[in-house]
């Protein structure tokens, strides 16, 4: 069952007195996600930002030595890290990575997907390999460097004291909580590409706002993620369909674009404009982050501040969409009997025994014809949404 939820109040993390600004009502141009009509903006949808948008006059590399007197003492690593192996090694590997504020999965010393994505956002963000290029392999020198000292630090250590970065370029995403990253992880994001299909949108989501129940319909898009500065406003528990697909654990900053769990997540963008990170971190992604929080998108090109607070590109009506239906076929069916009786069933009785069958030998015939009508419905079909 889906259920909206606010984050936990006693979590130690949340931010003292963070909330919601609420945006007075707002008339959306065009499609709001799926709102063939435009749609108004309530005090539940997207909050301006509420600090100035300003770009700092430095901006603080990811990547910070820790200043250090005593010598460095390194584990060697006598063979390359990969999918299916295991051992303390690997173990130490896992627990370095979520040292550093990587999430391996369980430190159990198996390497497993969990951990080859997490070795794919270190490949990345800390290394400088390509997005779409990460091994996903430990080697003995990458293990070497993995140990020296240094962190990762946050690009906006003046933001919100809880806050998320977004690095769209790196296909990577960081949450901090008083500057110290408590979760960077691989994500995907949105293509840039045009897309028309059938989608599912449920009950409060754009387009379905006051609906009392989910609708399907035909869309086009363009699946961008805007670069800029925003806030968390909204979070729902479970699975959830969109305008822009299905989303598990969605936590929105941007109308309706939401960080969230799902299935699939590659290393090349392939969401609708949504930012998809592996499930299992979304099972407790919610917990790390509260209502306000800012959310800073690096598109490559601009810094977030100078691009502002900009919506994604609205979905609109296809207008090639055609709804399918289907006629239900009738089945017609003759059963006949003669004066041969049936053998009495084996089966045991239901209620009382059948009467045994007379010996007399019958002295008329009676033909019996019965005529059965049955009407076959078939199940209407099921359109999957695509992951946003």
């Amino acid at each position: 069952m889906n259920q909206e939820t606010s984050p936990p109040p006693a979590a130690r993390w949340l931010p003292a007195g963070a909330a919601i600004a609420v945006l007075g009502i707002v008339i959306v141009a065009g499609v709001a996600l799926g709102n063939g009509d435009g749609e108004s903006v309530s005090g539940d949808d997207p909050v301006t930002p509420s600090t100035a948008l300003a770009v700092p006059d430095s901006v603080p590399d990811v990547i910070a030595a820790v200043p250090t007197t005593a010598p460095t003492t390194k584990t060697l690593l006598d063979r390359t890290l990969r999918k299916g192996v295991a051992g303390s090694d690997v173990q130490d590997v896992q627990q370095r990575l979520t040292d550093l504020g990587f999430a391996p999965g369980p430190i159990d010393g198996i390497y497993g997907d969990e951990t080859i994505k997490s070795v794919w956002a270190y490949e990345k963000l800390v290394l400088g390999v390509e997005s779409n290029q990460p091994t996903g392999e430990v080697t003995p020198d990458m293990w070497s460097a993995m140990q020296e000292p240094f962190a990762v630090q946050p690009r906006r250590p003046n933001a919100t004291k809880n806050h998320t970065e977004v690095y769209l370029p790196e296909q990577v995403l960081a949450i901090f909580q008083d500057d110290v990253p408590v979760l960077i992880t691989h994500m995907s994001s949105g293509t840039n590409e045009e897309w028309c299909e059938e989608v599912t949108i449920d009950v409060g989501e754009y387009g379905n706002r006051d609906g009392e129940e989910p609708i399907e319909r035909g869309e086009c898009g363009i699946s961008n993620t805007p670069g800029g500065v925003f806030e968390y406003y909204r979070q729902v528990e479970g699975i959830r369909d969109s305008a822009l697909g299905s989303m598990w654990n969605p936590v929105y900053f941007n109308y309706g674009i939401a960080i969230h769990g799902a299935l699939n997540v590659p290393l090349q963008p392939a969401s609708h404009g949504c930012i998809r990170i592996p499930m299992g971190i979304s099972e407790n992604f919610q917990e790390l982050l509260s209502m306000g929080d800012q959310v800073f998108v690096w598109d490559g090109e601009k810094e977030p501040e100078e691009n502002g607070s900009p919506p994604p590109t609205f979905n609109w009506l296809d207008p090639d969409y055609v709804t399918t239906t289907t006629t239900p076929e009738t089945t017609t069916t003759v059963a006949e009997s003669t004066t041969t009786p049936a053998p009495p069933s084996t089966a045991p009785p239901a209620t009382a025994p059948p009467t045994p069958p007379s010996t007399a030998r019958p002295t008329t015939t009676t033909t019996t014809t019965t005529t059965t009508t049955t009407t076959v419905v078939p199940t209407p079909p099921t359109a999957a949404p695509a992951a946003p």
